[in-house]
């Protein structure tokens, strides 16, 4: 969320910055707003004035026993337009807080400006893909023919977009997330972390989720009690610290957590319909970072370089891309997406989004930290990116290392976490 007065105080900016995005207001006005609220607060505190100074004259009057009853009609009245006020003060606050939710944040300088992707930039290559001999399938249609995935049962189980892992399918897609927590907790310095997979819609707001994007989360109640289920990590590791000062000294705070992921999908009809690409359950190794305003951009950096070392590692061709105004997130101030090589679709496709949120969440959520012990507090810097998605990572793995035979060699890198397994063949 933007801070009231940044965003009462620079209209045009903020107007530019959502034209950039591509999005608006859709009508609502939060500077008519303020200035209601402004002319309220003046009103309220020159009628509170009012009742201090005849409150002292009511006193005067008492003691020198003359009549004050006029006068104490006319506070009775101010009282009662004090509390008219009061209560379209609190009217005006809440659609201003309902507008500030629904803004998104700033990107920053150096994020290009653009409507969509064909803006963003590709910073660089690394990796080339590999040449076939044979004319390389696409991951469903391998998965099928191994027996380690099957969506037509997970079809009768769930409904569309939901799949079944198998035998080798199964402890790849297992041997893919340990071998992720393992590098980023031993070589890369996070913290692992098992949160709640079901979260209070404060949870969600402070990440940017709610109020703006309901219709993409599931739902669930628990007696009285709404609940939903977490569309990635990001959303219980960056609030763990909500409401918390924190000391400089412990900054950054890194943050790692296999989870499973939950989204509706509901803007992405006829997208992906096929395979594991688009799914409304998926698992994901996520990446948080707690920082300081000084030092995010370098931790975004340092981000994206610790969610290339898992491509890297496996040997899969990819690029990064730092997207535009029009294609990044709504809590980001500047995204880099890694898209992974897929020679089965013939593309590149995005692996994981590493984002800097700058104090857009924090603001939301109450992150704070104290620069020194006796400094003032300071919303903290958020980032969070993915480490990788670990569903799209499994077709990258398939697509990449498929035979012209159909079957799969495994990644080096995976042996250790698969028995040392080096090739995945049909399953029974």
């Amino acid at each position: 969320m933007l801070d009231l007065k940044f965003v009462t105080e620079h209209k045009d900016r903020v107007e530019a910055m959502l034209e950039a995005r591509g999005q608006s207001l859709s009508g609502k006005d939060p500077w008519s707003l303020d200035a209601r609220r402004r002319q309220a607060l003046q009103s309220v505190e020159q009628l509170r004035h009012r009742q201090r100074v005849a409150g002292e004259e009511i006193a005067r009057r008492g003691r020198a026993r003359e009549d004050a009853s006029e006068l104490k009609t006319e506070m009775k009245g101010v009282a009662d337009e004090i509390k008219r006020l009061e209560e379209e003060l609190a009217a005006v606050e809440r659609g201003l807080q309902e507008i500030l939710l629904d803004i998104p944040n700033v990107p920053d300088a150096s994020v290009p400006v653009g409507a969509d992707a064909a803006a963003s930039v590709e910073v660089r290559r690394v990796g080339a893909p590999r040449a076939f001999a044979f004319t390389p399938k696409e991951h469903w249609e391998l998965g099928a023919e191994l027996g380690i995935l099957d969506f037509e049962r997970a079809a009768k189980l769930s409904g569309a977009r939901f799949a079944v892992y198998w035998d080798a399918g199964a402890r790849l897609e297992r041997a893919l997330i340990q071998f992720m927590l393992d590098l980023h907790t031993r070589e890369r310095g996070y913290r692992e972390v098992i949160p709640p997979y079901l979260v209070t819609a404060e949870t969600l707001t402070g990440t940017g989720q709610l109020p703006k994007f309901e219709g993409d989360l599931f739902r669930t109640r628990a007696g009285e009690k709404d609940l939903y289920l977490i569309p990635t990590a990001e959303v219980p590791l960056t609030n763990l610290h909500r409401d918390e000062m924190l000391e400089a000294g412990r900054l950054p705070l890194k943050y790692v957590a296999f989870s499973p992921c939950f989204r509706s999908e509901a803007g992405s009809y006829g997208k992906d319909v096929r395979g594991l690409i688009r799914q409304h359950q998926f698992h994901k190794v996520e990446l948080v970072k707690l920082t300081t305003p000084e030092t995010s951009m370098e931790e975004l950096e340092g981000m994206v370089v610790d969610a290339e070392q898992v491509l890297k590692r496996l040997e899969l061709p990819y690029r990064v891309m730092l997207l535009s105004t029009g294609d990044m997130g709504f809590s980001s101030a500047k995204t880099y997406d890694i898209e992974v090589w897929l020679p089965g679709q013939n593309a590149y496709r995005e692996i994981s989004s590493c984002s800097n949120c700058t104090d857009f969440q924090a603001r939301r959520a109450a992150l704070r930290y104290r620069p020194d012990p006796k400094g003032k507090p300071r919303f903290v810097h958020t980032l969070n990116g993915s480490g990788l998605a670990v569903g799209r990572t499994l077709i990258a793995v398939l697509e990449n290392y498929q035979r012209a035979d159909g079957s799969i060699d495994v990644p080096e890198a995976l042996r250790p976490y698969m028995g040392g397994l080096e090739r995945i063949t049909r399953s029974a």
